[in-house]
């Protein structure tokens, strides 16, 4: 059952991600969209994060912060 439900999560993260590759290369190739990518993380108890714009960026800090909270809650 564990195995499958490992299948199933993968194959909807692959998905989500061929998905969104193909929105952002539609998009793109019409020179519609403006893409902003953020990057967050965790070293140790300290969230971080690298964005192309300060909004992406507050807002991939305030996801990495509401994660840890979750986790410490969670965890307790």
């Amino acid at each position: 059952m564990e195995e499958l439900l490992l299948r199933i999560g993968l194959a909807l993260v692959l998905l989500g991600v061929l998905l969104t590759i193909a929105a952002l290369a539609a998009g793109i190739s019409k020179g519609k969209y403006r893409v902003e990518w953020g990057f967050g993380g965790f070293i140790g108890p300290i969230p971080f994060g690298f964005a192309s714009s300060k909004e992406v960026l507050l807002l991939v800090l305030g996801v990495s912060l509401l994660t840890l909270i979750l986790i410490f809650f969670l965890l307790r």
